[in-house]
C-alpha cells in the first residue's frame, strides 16, 4: 500500500471528469487499498480517485471513528434523491482548512459496484448522503466550493495557492 498525493484547489486536474472502471481486477482492488491508507493519513472520510490524479469512478468512503469499516463504491450511480434538502458543514481533503455550508438532497439512494465486482445498492441520509454526494461531485470534476459564491471561491484558492507555495500544503 502507499499514501498517494492528493491534489488542491484550484488545480485543474481537479475538473476531470472520471471514466467509469470497465473491470473490477487486481489492480482496482490495489487502488482501492491506497486510496483507503491516503484517506485515514490525511485524515479524512471520503475520497475520490480524481482527487489523487485517477481519472476513474472510485470512492472510498469511512465514517465510523475507529476507521474499521471502509466502503467502495465503483462506477456509482445515483438513482434517487429527495426533495427534501439539508444544509451541512463541509470540508475537503483537496481544500484543506477550509469549511462551509452547502445545501444538497437530505437522502439518496445509490448504486455502485463493491471491491469485487458485485453491484449493490444503498440508501443514505445524514453524513453518509452528504459524503456519497460529495465525493460523487468529484468524479463530475467539481469541488465542493463551487457550491460557493465567486468571491469565496476565488479567496480560498488564493490562499491554498499561498500555502502551496509556501510548502505548507
Amino acid at each position: 500500500m502507499a499514501v498517494l498525493h492528493i491534489l488542491h484547489y484550484p488545480d485543474p486536474r481537479l475538473h476531470t471528469v472520471a471514466k467509469p472502471v470497465s473491470e473490477v481486477n487486481e489492480k482496482i482492488r490495489a487502488l482501492v487499498k491506497d486510496m483507503a491508507q491516503t484517506m485515514y493519513e490525511a485524515p479524512g472520510i471520503g475520497l475520490a480517485a480524481t482527487q489523487v490524479n485517477i481519472h476513474q469512478q472510485i470512492i472510498v468512503i469511512d465514517l465510523s471513528d475507529e476507521r474499521d469499516q471502509l466502503q467502495v463504491f465503483i462506477n456509482p450511480k445515483l438513482v434517487w434523491a429527495s426533495e427534501e434538502k439539508k444544509v451541512w458543514q463541509e470540508g475537503c481533503l483537496s481544500v484543506p482548512d477550509f469549511y462551509d455550508e452547502v445545501l444538497r438532497p437530505a437522502e439518496v439512494k445509490v448504486q455502485a459496484l463493491d471491491i469485487d465486482g458485485k453491484e449493490f445498492e444503498i440508501h443514505a441520509d445524514g453524513l453518509m448522503a452528504v459524503c456519497i454526494q460529495h465525493e460523487m461531485d468529484h468524479l463530475k470534476g467539481k469541488v465542493f466550493v463551487e457550491y460557493l459564491s465567486s468571491l469565496k471561491r476565488m479567496r480560498i484558492a488564493g490562499k491554498l495557492k499561498k500555502k502551496t507555495k509556501a510548502g505548507v500544503i
